[in-house]
């Protein structure tokens, strides 16, 4: 889905979808200078992480194992609770692994701080974390981030596997979703 055709349900674009696969190209070359001897299991996070797992996996130049988990501590709404639900766990063991976790956006990092702490628990050798985008002054924890593809404002963005109850994550580009949408203010 493009843009254009959305009229007034999108404030301005942040990043075009150009702008997105140059980034992931940069942040590929990367990944794969770091671990040079040994790709990591790559875990996305469901739904968001899609598209950002599927275009930087077919970007890497190393067979990419992926792994898939699905957390919650959003529900309805748009901002996070705090609270994190396992919703589908991993399917691989990561004992002795190194771990990359996939995410579309950190904003507060309370939930991916919880996974990568839970992801440590279980036995990786390592655990790191690549954002396609971040809300720096959102957040809530500190939480190395060893791969960001775009530092982005606190309003609420959906596109590129980003949502608003379910609708827009297959808008190509990522903007920011008018206020009158979901009621906000604006």
């Amino acid at each position: 889905m493009d843009a254009k055709h959305l009229g007034d349900e999108l404030s301005v674009v942040l990043h075009t979808e150009a702008e997105l696969h140059a980034r992931l190209a940069e942040l590929a070359r990367e990944i794969e200078a770091d671990y040079a001897d040994e790709p990591p299991l790559l875990v996305g996070v469901l739904k968001g992480a899609v598209m950002v797992m599927a275009d930087l996996a077919r970007e890497l130049r190393f067979h990419a194992q992926m792994d898939w988990m699905a957390v919650s501590s959003y529900g309805a709404g748009t901002k996070s609770s705090g609270v994190v639900k396992i919703l589908k766990d991993l399917d691989s063991d990561i004992t002795d692994r190194d771990v990359l976790i996939v995410e579309d956006i950190i904003d507060s990092g309370l939930t991916l701080h919880w996974l990568k702490e839970n992801l440590e628990s279980r036995g990786a050798r390592s655990v790191r974390i690549c954002t396609m985008l971040r809300k720096p002054d959102a957040m809530k924890v500190d939480l190395e981030v060893a791969y960001n593809g775009f530092d982005i404002p606190v309003d609420f963005v959906v596109g590129y596997g980003l949502d608003y109850a379910e609708d827009y994550r297959n808008l190509r580009d990522v903007a920011i979703l008018a206020p009158h949408v979901y009621g906000g203010e604006g």
